[in-house]
């Protein structure tokens, strides 16, 4: 029987991170549970990449061994009927027993979603990040060109980061503008426990005026988180692509890549005031 490859969704603010826990309330608890369920036997997962709590995937993609055989598609349909509503299984594929969701990964795609107006957004809650004052895009854009290469990122790394080293390559930062949304997307090689959240909350410091766009270059140079900004929100973050080469005969040649869109509803506007006919 061959590796089986999975690409799954989910949203991260029904779960406490993708990791399994004892309580039993993460992503990978709960996938496990439903190919199980369909294997009859228990199956191990392994991930691209960890996801915390309130953190969501557009294209998670696992692989597991198969302790039984089943038609391919058994391991899509009959798995999404055994999960929640909030995570789906969106295609399966046999791979070589050789490939390794994590380990054969060459770059991973993260897109964090902010909200960017006086209110808070009550139908977009646990799906987008939000911030109250206007932000400016050029300094940001400034800002997040010096993360861009192969950086010693120490000062953007969590305390619990188990990295065994922080130098990290970002291909590609960019920020723009839709409506309402600051859309971040970064892609790397890969990424240290909350670097990215750490990323957006120094790009908003420097948004809203309180550094101006070389302080990042600052930051790079000490190496000391307890010298950049607060962590922020992992509402907005989504991992929505990993790439492999294309010798594993993936979808989409190996780049899995599936940003999330912007949500239908961009802004909840004042109504007008009617006057009495």
């Amino acid at each position: 029987m061959k590796r089986i490859a999975l690409c799954v969704e989910y949203a991260g603010d029904m779960f406490e991170g993708w990791q399994t826990q004892p309580h039993g309330r993460t992503v990978q608890d709960a996938v496990v549970h439903a190919l199980s369920s369909v294997a009859g036997a228990q199956v191990e997962l392994v991930c691209a990449g960890r996801t915390d709590t309130g953190v969501h995937a557009t294209a998670q993609v696992v692989h597991f061994d198969p302790p039984v055989e089943r038609p391919i598609n058994a391991w899509v349909r009959g798995a999404n009927s055994h999960l929640p509503a909030s995570v789906a299984v969106r295609w399966a594929h046999e791979v070589d027993d050789g490939f390794h969701a994590r380990f054969s990964a060459t770059a991973r795609h993260y897109r964090y979603l902010l909200f960017n107006a006086p209110v808070r957004p009550a139908l977009l809650s646990g799906r987008v990040g939000w911030f109250h004052m206007p932000l400016d895009g050029e300094a940001m854009s400034s800002a997040a060109a010096a993360l861009v290469g192969q950086h010693d990122f120490s000062a953007f790394r969590a305390a619990a980061c188990q990295a065994k080293s922080p130098v990290r390559t970002i291909r590609a930062l960019s920020v723009t503008r839709e409506g309402d949304f600051w859309v971040f997307d970064f892609c790397a090689d890969a990424f240290l426990h909350h670097m990215i959240r750490n990323i957006v909350g120094a790009l908003v410091y420097v948004g809203k005026g309180r550094h101006g766009p070389e302080w990042i270059d600052h930051l790079l140079s000490r190496k000391d988180r307890t010298q950049s900004a607060p962590t922020f929100s992992p509402d907005g973050l989504y991992l929505c692509g990993v790439e492999y080469p294309d010798n594993w005969s993936l979808p989409q040649g190996g780049r899995i890549i599936r940003p999330p869109q912007l949500p239908m509803v961009l802004s909840c506007s004042e109504p007008e005031s009617r006057s009495a006919g």
